[in-house]
């Protein structure tokens, strides 16, 4: 990247865009090969459920058409930074709330926009978040033709009280329907999204949920404990006093048996909330762990290109009005940071299954900050005392129990760039 560059990013301002910072780079030619992965952010929902901290709306205005248009010129700004993609992954919101005719022509956008080769191979990843009650044979066709090989379904629970407790709206037997309609249309990945210390909730209704998940016979499942996020209406309820969190013991015994039940059915964790079979890790989340870069597009879509990051903005309002050739308006810029990159490969490579390099690791923290390697080195060996780091092959794995302690190991690795 060129300084003009970073002094067009530093120029920004809320509700600019960011339109100087990636025409610039395309100009230069800079890293435009390095961008093999895309995030798209639909952000509509039927319902926005209490736990969520991402942006969705309940849009009452049918805004479906005019989004997916502007969505469209924002993927044709973006294309010429982009190399052959590797990995696309479609959030939200609900993107399956979409309807399936604006979903053919978003593919067929994408299709003529980006190098979709690998995609279409086989070799590239092409998700697509799905609600269990969106599902349907017409949706699912068009998702297929447009080069979607993999399908994440938020479960969240098959028990219809822990449902209502976290105001997700759908019916427990719609998740399995799901699988099925996705595999008959020749999408031959699936993934499934549990959720488990929610309020109420025992050890054997998490166990319960567990086995029905493996029952469906997905190559992936992703299971996080409930998290209570600011200015959310899970949190405004937990400060109420309208239920009790779980006990952390609880909460930690969840885990551990989550572990040990996925490990016994060949699903072994890769990240800490994340279990896959061997070669079916979600390739677009790695991307992001590994500290790739990526475009992003639709409100509050983020994406990280040549050390650059930056927010879409999170109000569909804004993300409609305001169009400079495509590009759309940012609420966020952090220009690069070597040390700030530096945490961050500390802090998401800890919590993957591979770990960290060693010596690649502590010469790029000695690189920045003298004497960063001997600190490292000197806390790594700490936590190995304490049975929550192993080195295996030039790494630093986290144990079990390593992971149990995730963040705190992290925290303290990173310290040592102080």
């Amino acid at each position: 990247m060129t300084n003009d560059i970073a002094i067009s990013l530093l120029e920004q301002r809320p509700r600019q865009t960011a339109r100087r910072l990636l025409a610039a780079a395309r100009d230069a030619g800079a890293s435009s090969q390095d961008a093999r992965s895309l995030y798209l952010h639909i952000p509509f929902c039927a319902h926005k459920c209490h736990y969520c901290d991402f942006y969705s709306i309940v849009d009452r205005q049918d805004r479906q058409l005019a989004f997916t248009r502007r969505l469209q010129r924002e993927l044709e700004a973006l294309a010429p930074l982009a190399g052959p993609l590797e990995s696309i992954f479609v959030g939200g919101g609900t993107p399956t709330l979409l309807a399936p005719a604006l979903w053919r022509e978003l593919l067929g956008t994408l299709e003529r926009s980006f190098d979709l080769s690998a995609i279409r191979s086989r070799d590239g990843e092409f998700s697509v978040e799905c609600n269990p009650e969106t599902a349907t044979n017409e949706l699912f066709d068009v998702l297929v033709g447009g080069g979607v090989n993999r399908i994440s379904i938020g479960a969240q629970s098959f028990n219809a009280s822990h449902l209502h407790t976290l105001e997700r709206r759908h019916d427990p037997a719609n998740v399995a329907k799901s699988v099925e309609l996705a595999r008959g249309a020749g999408i031959g990945r699936q993934s499934v999204d549990l959720i488990f210390a929610v309020p109420g909730q025992s050890l054997d209704e998490w166990t319960s949920d567990l086995e029905r998940a493996i029952a469906l016979g997905t190559e992936h499942l992703s299971c996080y404990a409930l998290t209570y996020e600011p200015n959310t209406a899970m949190t405004a309820r937990l400060e109420r006093d309208e239920f009790t969190r779980a006990d952390e013991d609880l909460e930690a015994d969840m885990y551990e048996l989550t572990v040990d039940r996925l490990r016994r059915e060949g699903l072994q964790r890769y990240e800490v909330s994340n279990y896959a079979r061997p070669g079916r890790e979600c390739a677009h989340n790695l991307a992001y762990w590994r500290q790739h870069d990526w475009l992003a597009a639709g409100p509050s879509a983020s994406g990280h290109l040549a050390g650059h990051r930056w927010k879409n903005t999170p109000r569909l309002d804004d993300y409609l009005s305001i169009d400079d050739e495509g590009f759309a308006p940012i609420i966020e810029h952090e220009p690069p940071d070597a040390r700030r990159a530096m945490r961050e490969r500390i802090m998401t490579g800890i919590r993957l299954r591979e770990g960290l390099e060693i010596d690649g690791v502590c010469a790029a923290a000695e690189r920045l900050a003298p004497g960063a390697r001997r600190r490292l080195e000197t806390s790594a060996a700490w936590h190995q005392q304490v049975g929550l780091i192993v080195v295996c092959e030039g790494r630093w794995v986290l144990t079990d129990a390593g992971f149990l302690m995730g963040d705190r190991v992290a925290s303290d690795l990173m310290d040592a760039l102080a």
